[in-house]
């Protein structure tokens, strides 16, 4: 183009069609420029676009595969709880009758072996009604949050904790919506297993702080804890992060080894139902 341009201007060019011509190809040049530069730009665009609606689709897949996935496991648990509460919990009901009325048979000192024997068939049944409430959804919601992690945290008190405390701070903002209250149930379940399995820890803590827009949750143990870089990620840190993800919660889980685990979330809590 700018070899045409100092083609107009030069003397050579006398005739009027000459300069006539030149201009039209200018014209024609500038045009056709034009064209391809829009073309490529709505090119780039579209292709953008296009690029954009595929990672909306995956992360859409992705949302309702984990939704499913999250439906599913809690019908899994919940029948879970029926089992142990219908079944396990009759047989061990039953048992304790059969307990009791062998015990007005027997003398007096076999009797107080009996009485030990009976009281653990008792606090089992207990313990299994308290697992199998915790287990069902409908339950946790049905006696609210707080609640059910401190019946958590008072079962696992009697199995094995020093102490087990839950500490509130901040007025409490209820959930506006149910399934994440669950979701938040499950991960700190989640982490009391883990910690139950693996930490030895005597102290078990979790404290629920609720300031102005979200919700931030700080459970910790002081038992042998593990080198965060080093270990492998099992099924259940994958759990607790990808139902945290689930509903957009930030999630920290630290550790090193002999200084405890520190898990954290921080819950948005004007999220929509």
């Amino acid at each position: 183009m700018i070899n045409l341009l100092l083609l107009l201007q030069s003397p050579q060019v006398s005739t009027a069609a000459e300069r006539y011509l030149l201009i039209y190809m200018i014209g024609v040049l500038i045009v056709v420029t034009t064209l391809v530069i829009l073309f490529f730009i709505v090119f780039q665009k579209r292709k953008n676009q296009l690029l954009l609606d595929q990672i909306m689709q995956q992360q859409a897949f992705e949302a309702e595969l984990s939704n499913a996935q999250t439906e599913i496991q809690e019908q899994t648990l919940k029948n879970i709880g029926w089992e142990l509460h219908d079944n396990v919990g009759q047989l061990l009901a039953a048992a304790s009758m059969q307990l009791n009325i062998l015990k007005t048979k027997l003398n007096t000192e076999a009797q107080d072996n009996f009485s030990e024997a009976s009281d653990f068939v008792k606090q089992s049944l207990k313990e299994v009604r308290m697992l199998s409430r915790s287990l069902n959804n409908e339950v946790v919601l049905n006696i609210g949050f707080e609640q059910s992690i401190t019946n958590e945290l008072n079962r696992l008190k009697k199995m094995r904790f020093a102490s087990a405390e839950l500490h509130v701070k901040g007025e409490v903002i209820p959930f506006t919506n149910k399934k994440h209250e669950i979701i938040i149930f499950r991960i700190l379940q989640e982490f009391f297993s883990n910690t139950v399995k693996y930490s030895d820890a005597k102290n078990l803590a979790v404290i629920l702080n609720y300031e102005q827009d979200k919700l931030v949750i700080k459970a910790t143990d002081d038992g042998k804890g593990f080198n965060s870089e080093t270990v492998e990620k099992g099924s259940g840190l994958l759990n607790m992060k990808s139902r945290a993800e689930l509903i957009n919660t930030n999630f920290s889980l630290q550790s090193n080894p002999g200084e405890g685990v520190k898990l954290q979330l921080e819950y948005p809590l004007n999220q929509p139902v």
